[in-house]
């Protein structure tokens, strides 16, 4: 018989938690909702959402439409959504995460404090093309520098001043090689001033996950292969335990892998939801 054991520290974080809850308030009402995105990077989970209503939409199609209802997910959205939302009359059901929504502000008055004519680089250290990024360099009309990792770098010009933010779940052991690469090269004559931006919800979870990953024989990692947060929590399983294998859900589940195996851990991403992670377990322990 297999242990089988769901990490208590995995499944949804606090803003996911509260956008899901928000579309179900909005659909319990009978109302149409649509959502701008999916809602998470999980395809489960929006699946089980739009058996219950919930209507996913890109931006083309949001340009569209006129007097309805739209829920923003957690992401966050640039400034020029709301605009088309008040253009069209449009009702916002805003779910930006607060750890988001404080850092879009922050960028935003560094963007708006910048004098005319001085050349400062605000720059993101994020994935480029995804959902939050693109709502943070909305917030300086699109001049922000986003860099992927300490290998992009050296794309900054460092004779000029130089700010630096993080996408909110991004890895704090890479935003600190980037700011000592940048301590190091920056010119005497340029200031450089860095804003550890990452949500310790998240930042947390990785020492986390490496315990629980190293605790079992087996790690099956439960998530969607969108989620930016997934593919790092999952690389940190990989680096202490390397039987661990990301499935998208219990019709992954290779039996293969079961035998002989005593102990089986489950866990997942910020965008995993729990009843997922229960529903490999159960996959598992079924006889």
């Amino acid at each position: 018989m297999n242990n089988v054991e769901i990490d208590e520290g995995s499944g949804f974080c606090f803003g996911v938690t509260t956008a899901i809850r928000k579309a179900e308030e909005e659909l319990a009402k009978g109302e149409i909702l649509y959502c701008l995105g999916d809602i998470v990077h999980n395809g489960q989970e929006c699946e089980r959402l739009r058996k219950m209503g919930l209507i996913t939409i890109t931006h083309k199609e949001f340009g569209e439409l006129k007097n309805v209802k739209v829920l923003l997910r957690a992401h966050g959205e640039p400034p020029e959504t709301y605009e088309t939302a008040r253009r069209n009359h449009i009702e916002i059901i805003d779910a930006t995460c607060p750890v988001v929504l404080r850092l879009q502000k922050r960028i935003k008055q560094e963007y708006d404090s910048t004098p005319s004519g001085k050349e400062k680089q605000i720059v993101i250290f994020g994935k480029k093309g995804h959902a939050e990024v693109m709502g943070l360099v909305g917030q300086t009309a699109g001049k922000a520098i986003v860099i992927e990792s300490i290998e992009e770098v050296n794309k900054l010009d460092f004779t000029k001043d130089i700010r630096l933010y993080s996408q909110t779940t991004k890895s704090l052991d890479e935003f600190r090689q980037i700011v000592a690469y940048i301590k190091e090269h920056v010119s005497k004559n340029a200031t450089f001033e860095y804003f550890d931006t990452i949500c310790r919800q998240v930042a947390n979870r990785m020492p986390n996950i490496r315990k629980f990953a190293a605790s079992h024989d087996l790690i099956f990692f439960v998530c969607g292969h969108k989620s930016s947060n997934g593919k790092i929590l999952f690389h940190e399983c990989k680096s202490v335990n390397s039987n661990s294998y990301q499935i998208d859900g219990p019709e992954d589940i290779d039996k293969n892998l079961l035998e002989s195996t005593s102990s089986i851990g489950i866990c997942g991403a910020t965008s995993t939801p729990k009843w997922l992670m229960e529903a490999c377990k159960k996959e598992i322990t079924k006889k």
